[in-house]
């Protein structure tokens, strides 16, 4: 059996709080007895319980996660699996423990965020993403509680926050298809009350405005889920669209590579080979694809490391200058982009 406090405080001829205060680095502890205590504390190989040492420090050396996904859709979207090896990363450096809750809609986010900070359970909170007018980010500015996000808040002032930029990342990759010969493109977005959705689909939209073009409603679709089912469900309405002199997409942008998973796959199931498709994340399942799906990387794990260090290096040090982080995209270009060129 080890040594316990009691044991060193015998030893060194103080009390148990004493040697807690001299482990927590008290600073009203006298140069000499710190050094008794410390002795003490080699000579026996004392150890302290890292719960009490947080409860001494009144730190729970723990972050809370809050993530937007059911639990299912966090095991099929690795997304959500690299950013939060970036975030434990991080985290174990620094000797901070992860709790993570999962979320799909904001009442539940939020309920979380109540929960987490009412109980003390956390020394920190970050969130997967940021909505439209987030009600989660606007009660722990409320509260004070530290916190960073994944995603462009609406308002970045004073928050911590770590995201790409998407609104370029969909513009280069909408140009890229222009500049081989696509004029009639497809979108498939994300739920239009998240920041990243919109700004997904505002740079898809703008890189055909600039070369005087607009897609058409019917080729539009920015109400759902980043899932596989509603990317096949989209990509068949867009197959199935009744209206004759409105011709089909010969290129799909999507917002994630579940959506365009699903799309690949209503393709298949048509027998159809001539539409281009492009995916959004660059997941482990893009390269296992038929074809292989070409896909913009957002770096995921560079994505949580970040959100982490943000929110770390405010729990442990003077605020910083730095507020945000914005990881570099690239695109990732495999089969799923080499279809016939259209004529012009």
């Amino acid at each position: 059996m080890g040594s316990t406090i009691m044991d060193v405080a015998k030893a060194s001829g103080v009390s148990a709080s004493t040697v807690s205060r001299v482990l927590s680095d008290h600073p009203r502890i006298s140069t000499e007895t710190r050094e008794r205590v410390l002795a003490a504390v080699e000579a026996l190989g004392y150890r302290p319980h890292s719960a009490a040492r947080n409860l001494a420090n009144s730190s729970t050396k723990t972050i809370g996660l809050i993530l937007n996904a059911e639990a299912d859709q966090f095991v099929r979207n690795p997304f959500f699996i690299g950013a939060m090896s970036g975030i434990s990363q991080l985290a174990q450096a620094h000797d901070y423990n992860v709790m993570y809750a999962f979320n799909p809609k904001e009442k539940e986010e939020l309920e979380t965020a109540v929960r987490f900070v009412s109980s003390h359970a956390v020394d920190g909170i970050i969130l997967f993403t940021s909505r439209t007018r987030d009600k989660c980010i606007q009660y722990l500015l409320k509260q004070k509680c530290p916190f960073s996000v994944i995603g462009r808040p609406d308002n970045a002032g004073n928050i911590l926050w770590v995201d790409n930029d998407n609104f370029q990342a969909t513009y280069q990759v909408t140009d890229l298809l222009l500049a081989r010969g696509h004029r009639t493109i497809g979108f498939i977005g994300g739920p239009d009350d998240l920041n990243v959705s919109r700004d997904r689909y505002d740079g898809f939209r703008r890189a055909l405005a600039v070369h005087g073009l607009h897609a058409a409603p019917a080729h539009v679709f920015c109400d759902g889920g980043f899932t596989e089912v509603y990317g096949n469900a989209c990509m068949k309405k867009m197959l199935d669209n009744p209206d004759p002199n409105l011709p089909m997409p010969t290129a799909v942008v999507t917002a994630d590579d579940l959506q365009a998973i699903g799309a690949l796959q209503a393709l298949r199931e048509r027998r159809r080979n001539d539409v281009a498709v492009v995916g959004f994340n660059n997941t482990e399942l893009a390269v296992y694809q038929q074809p292989a799906l070409a896909s913009i990387d957002v770096n995921a794990a560079q994505l949580g490391y970040h959100a982490a260090r943000l929110l770390i290096n405010a729990l442990e040090t003077s605020p910083s200058t730095e507020d945000h982080v914005i990881v570099p995209t690239n695109l990732v270009e495999r089969d799923s982009l080499n279809v016939p060129i259209p004529a012009r």
